[in-house]
């Protein structure tokens, strides 16, 4: 079973920045590769960002690119949110892989995830 630490999210003003942070941990769990989804309201969850079991390597959406950054520090995944804007709002997925060790950003790929972290832009 794999616990899940959380952080980060909240209100913030279009332009803004957040962080969000997630450790995933677990008796001999160890995570490969690590991905931030998101769900906004009434539409299907989307990719954002993955990142690679060594972390040398990245994916993000289109609509992530230039704005948010991806790391990782072993079991813990940070999204940092800049330029934070409307449609950005959405309940936030940390997600962990044991079947590639590839930024993925196929949900398929991860069998582990967080709970959400809510995250609010406002005009």
């Amino acid at each position: 079973q794999v616990q899940w630490v959380e952080s980060g999210g909240g209100l913030v003003q279009a332009g803004g920045s957040l962080r969000l942070s997630c450790t995933a941990s677990g008796r001999s769990f160890t995570p490969l590769a690590m991905g931030w989804f998101r769900r906004a309201p009434g539409k299907e969850i989307e990719p954002i960002a993955a990142i690679s079991w060594h972390g040398s390597n990245t994916y993000y959406a289109e609509s992530a690119k230039g704005r948010f950054t991806i790391s990782r520090d072993k079991n813990t995944v940070v999204l940092q949110m800049n330029s934070a804007k409307p449609e950005d709002t959405a309940i936030y997925y940390c997600a962990t892989s044991q079947r590639t060790i590839n930024a993925s950003g196929n949900s398929r790929n991860y069998e582990h995830w967080g709970q959400g972290i809510q995250v609010t832009v406002d005009y």
